[in-house]
């Protein structure tokens, strides 16, 4: 493979910045663009062992005081040799190094190359190769130990348990057909179908993850409505920690929706503060409002604020928020006497709270009602799937191994069952990578950023 270069860290002034390469030319780069401290190429020094050296510019100036260190082939991120520099984090130190590593034969990596390569290698499947981004992108503490599981193989090895039942059942029917002379045991109906209701059952425990995974990974997209002047900005600045929204004392203050990502009760909440929804003759209030109602259609979790008595405008809102998967009543301005009071029959919150936003009281017990709608979940760390890729290709494998058991129990013979079966195998195949298209692999590691 030809030599690929990257600076790995942020292209911004830091304390240390690393340079990284691989490839067959690697070692003879790293020798071209370091001069170690005692002389010896860094060629010839112990892999995996940091030495203390100055980093050239392509002319052969000193351009820094650094650390390198080499990893073997077999033995590196990308099953390649490689090297890393470790210098000061200038971008402009940063930039030098790699055109001095250009000058020597690499070239600039592309996105998610060094990733590629090591699944290429072997060194990683699927399955961890999407970790390595989910853990540079987590937002969380439960999202980054779910990638860190699946960076271990958690999740490789509970698909792979099913891979491996299936395909056993599958090759001792093909061995039996095509050697019949050998003495090798039937595959009988009672152990195909043993394996394929297993199959079935661990899938399906599979594929309820993803919800929870994707609520770890991208949050959960809530939507704060009510009246105008209710206290949904106050709210917002008050979860986010700071003054992000306008706050007046004149109704329609805000007039279009507002977006923050913030921690609450654990959960990474996609925070969308409204307008006001109420019926307005101000053409721009009313585009507010027209957003205010389409933020809360696409929202995953409605916080509908009042602060009593309730209106017909209060009601017409939180039967509104109602039709969202899940809602919070908030009774706010508590400070104010702002309190609780009876709902019609028709509206049945997950949980109501009373708080207020100017002083904190009850903040804590909003966080606690969105922490019991959001459980982290029994699930072993690293065992969620986290995308729609992986997601599919379970929903693929369940709807095929669903499929043999139907033709089992329709009283067909194991081998019309084993169509389904073998595109069950492949589905899973998929999921992990032991069979890919091309086109797909591509497709993955575009998303990854450049030195990774």
């Amino acid at each position: 493979m030809d030599t690929i270069a990257a600076v790995s860290t942020a292209r911004a002034v830091s304390a240390i910045g690393i340079v990284r390469l691989s490839g067959d030319g690697a070692f003879a780069a790293a020798d071209a663009v370091f001069r170690p401290q005692d002389g010896r190429p860094l060629s010839a020094h112990p892999r995996r062992t940091m030495v203390l050296g100055a980093l050239l510019d392509r002319e052969g100036r000193v351009l820094d005081q650094a650390l390198a260190v080499t990893f073997p082939k077999g033995g590196s991120y990308t099953g390649e040799d490689s090297a890393e520099f470790h210098c000061h984090g200038s971008p402009v130190v940063l930039e030098e190094a790699l055109q001095s590593l250009f000058a020597h034969g690499a070239r600039q990596a592309l996105g998610g190359e060094f990733t590629k390569r090591a699944f290429l290698s072997g060194n990683l499947d699927l399955t961890q190769a999407e970790a390595v981004i989910d853990l540079i992108e987590a937002e969380t503490a439960d999202a980054a130990r779910n990638a860190a599981g699946q960076l271990e193989g958690s999740l490789r090895r509970r698909i792979e348990g099913v891979y491996e039942n299936l395909m056993e059942v599958t090759s001792r029917f093909y061995a039996v057909v095509d050697y019949p002379d050998e003495d090798i045991e039937d595959l009988e109906t009672p152990q195909l179908r043993a394996a394929l209701e297993g199959g079935v059952a661990d899938l399906e425990g599979l594929a309820a993850t993803f919800r929870r995974g994707q609520v770890l990974k991208q949050g959960v997209a809530t939507a704060i409505v009510g009246r105008p002047n209710v206290g949904k900005s106050s709210l917002l600045n008050a979860l986010v920690g700071f003054d992000r929204c306008l706050v007046t004392d004149v109704a329609g203050t805000t007039r279009d929706t507002v977006e923050e990502k913030v921690l609450v009760g654990g959960v990474l909440l996609r925070l969308i503060d409204t307008a006001g929804i109420r019926d307005t003759a101000d053409a721009v209030e009313q585009l507010g409002v027209e957003r205010s109602r389409a933020a809360l259609a696409g929202a995953e979790l409605a916080l509908a604020m009042a602060d009593g008595p309730l209106t017909e405008e209060d009601l017409e809102i939180l039967r509104e928020a109602s039709r969202c998967p899940h809602w919070i009543l908030i009774w706010s301005k508590a400070d104010l006497g702002g309190g609780p009071e009876a709902l019609p029959e028709d509206l049945s919150p997950d949980a109501a709270v009373t708080l207020s936003s100017r002083t904190g009281e009850g903040i804590s017990d909003l966080e606690a009602a969105v922490a019991a709608l959001y459980p982290v979940g029994a699930a072993p760390a690293g065992q969620l799937l986290t995308n729609p890729r992986q997601a599919q290709a379970v929903t693929r494998a369940l709807e095929a191994l669903r499929g043999a058991l139907t033709a089992l129990e329709s009283g067909l013979t194991p081998d019309a069952a084993l169509t389904d079966t073998e595109a069950a195998l492949g589905a899973l195949g998929e999921l992990t990578g032991r069979t890919i298209r091309e086109d797909l692999v591509e497709q993955i590691f575009s998303r990854f950023c450049v030195g990774k």
